[in-house]
Parts: C-alpha cells; structure tokens; sequence
C-alpha cells in the first residue's frame, strides 16, 4: 500500500472505514470464488485484501481506543 493510501485511512472516519471494510471483504470472497473454480487471474490480491482489511481494522481499533480514553479522563 502506498503511502497516500496509508493517509487515506488515517483521514477516514470510523463509518467510512467500516465501509470500505465491507466492501473489502465481499470482493475477497468472490475472489475466493474464483479461485475455488480455478479462475482467479491474480492471486497475489488476495494477500493484498487481506494486508488491507488489516489495516482497516488497525485504524478503527485506534479510533476507539482514542475514544475510550477520552470518556475515561472526562
């Protein structure tokens, strides 16, 4: 992942990027699909969906770690 995409999803919020999950995790099962079938083109995406969930679910974790701490301390 480039570095602007990296900044996109420090940018997004939290619904954006429950979004983007989503819509993440349906194209990894259709490629899932395809491979089953023997007709996936680029396997490598696959990996790159998957680093990218990843991502996505790293950065809402922060959100809500960031939002706990602020209801702690209020």
């Amino acid at each position: 992942m480039k570095k602007t995409q990296r900044k996109e999803i420090q940018e997004k919020t939290a619904a954006e990027l429950l979004s983007e999950g989503r819509n993440l995790r349906q194209e990894i099962f259709n490629l899932r699909l395809q491979q089953a079938s023997a007709q996936l083109e680029k396997p490598g995406r696959l990996r790159t969906l998957r680093r990218d969930i990843a991502r996505i679910e790293t950065r809402l974790s922060q959100l809500r770690h960031k939002n706990n701490n602020v209801k702690q301390t209020s």
